[in-house]
């Protein structure tokens, strides 16, 4: 079973309906592409800050190790190490930038595949409120006035206040 997160880009029109379609799946877990081919990766998903790290990063190790004068098995131990470290990382950082990039994310779930986990997930879409007003209101009504009402209700394991002791 895979993890994924569910993201949904930032609205074109602010009074615009959701676009299912746009939604991003993103797995969690490691990617041996981002592992293999780390900066063309980053590119193909356009994670044009998470690949200018990169490159800082190689630059700076590929300095150090030539400022040490570290022969070939040790060049290929760092940068083996820092190919597998996108590999782990790559899902954090597709995340990262879609979490700049104003992208909402709506959540786990949980599928043997991308297609099963999108299925799972717009079953229970379709029937959850959609606007954030709508969201924001329930929460709201939930903490107001009304709840200062049944003050009465108390949290924990006693149903009653001054119950058994």
């Amino acid at each position: 079973m895979s993890v994924y997160t569910v993201h949904e880009p930032p609205q074109r029109d602010p009074g615009a309906a959701a676009e299912p379609e746009r939604f991003v799946f993103v797995r969690d877990g490691f990617y041996f592409w981002a592992m293999l081919f780390g900066p063309l990766w980053l590119l193909w998903r356009r994670l044009w800050l998470a690949l200018l790290l990169y490159v800082i990063a190689w630059a700076a190790l590929e300095g150090a190790l030539w400022y040490l004068k570290a022969g070939a098995g040790a060049q290929t131990a760092i940068n083996a190490a820092l190919a597998l470290l996108v590999g782990m990382e790559a899902s954090s950082l597709w995340r990262w930038t879609l979490d700049r990039r104003d992208w909402k994310n709506h959540g786990v779930v949980v599928g043997d595949d991308l297609e099963s986990a999108e299925r799972r997930f717009f079953q229970t879409w379709r029937e959850r409120p959609h606007s954030a007003s709508v969201a924001k209101s329930a929460v709201l009504s939930s903490y107001g006035p009304k709840a200062a009402e049944g003050a009465n209700d108390v949290i924990g394991l006693f149903p009653e206040p001054g119950g058994p002791r």
